[in-house]
Parts: structure tokens; sequence; C-alpha cells
């Protein structure tokens, strides 16, 4: 592994061990060549996905990408982080064994809605403003509505 300080071509694993969700092995490294110390995850990737945008353009699936959309939507909310990154693993797991490896984006984001939802409902809203491409207050205001007569 590259050191991310130094760019030195070989690293020493100094630790490993599984997370909590056992979805990834987390490594503690140091760096033989500036002594820096830093941490890797390791996960388990079942195929190679691609996301379909809605231009039609192709890019790789990025976790990382997913992760940053929910946790931007839940920044300054409560939320539990082992409880987001089960949900992360939960909706890459089920994006890796639906048997296509084109996905469209359209789909992830329906995933993310859905997670949030029943996550923290002021960060659903948050996403959905994103997400549905909200112009006006008005659009919150439909759909708050929305979820105020879906909840009963």
């Amino acid at each position: 592994m590259r050191c991310p300080f130094c760019g030195a071509e070989d690293s020493q694993v100094k630790d490993s061990r599984p997370t909590d969700d056992g979805g990834a092995i987390r490594r503690r490294r140091s760096c033989p060549n500036c002594a820096a110390r830093f941490t890797t995850f390791e996960r388990v990737q079942l195929r190679e996905l691609s996301v379909i945008k809605n231009n039609g353009q192709r890019e790789p699936f990025d976790r990382d990408k997913l992760s940053r959309s929910l946790y931007t939507a839940l920044r300054k909310r409560p939320h539990e982080t082992d409880r987001v990154e089960r949900i992360i693993n939960s909706m890459v797991r089920q994006l890796e064994s639906s048997g296509e490896t084109e996905i469209p984006s359209d789909m992830i984001g329906e995933l993310v809605m859905e997670a949030l939802a029943s996550l923290d409902p002021v960060a659903y809203i948050r996403f959905a403003s994103v997400y549905r491409n909200f112009r006006e207050a008005k659009d919150f205001g439909e759909f708050v509505g929305q979820i105020a007569v879906d909840g009963d």
C-alpha cells in the first residue's frame, strides 16, 4: 500500500481487525520511509458495478460517493455512525447481489431515499430537495405534505 504522506511504495501492517459489522477489515499501517501511521479498510467486492447516469454516461460505482451523500444529508443531525455504516453496507450488498453490473443512478437515489426516510425525516427532506431538484419553497411544502399524508 502506498503511503498517503510521502508516496513510498511499501507500508507495513501493524494491526488488522474486522470492523464492528464484520463488513471490512481495518488495517493500521506504518510507513518505514517517513514513519507516518494511517488506517486502511479492505472490503469484499462481489462484482464490478457501473452507474448509468441520467444523461447516459457510465461511471464506476463509488461506495464513498454513496457514503458522502448520506452523511451530507445527515450533517448536524443526531445519528449513530455504526447504524449509517450498516445501512451503506446493506445498500452496497443489495446492489451487488441484484445480478446487474450496470445500475441506473435513479435506483441508487431511491435506495438512499428509502434509507433516509427510515433514519431521519429531516435528512430525508434534505436529500429529496437535491435528488428531486426542488426549485422553490412550495416544492418543499408539497413534499412535506405528501410525507404527512403517506405517514397517516
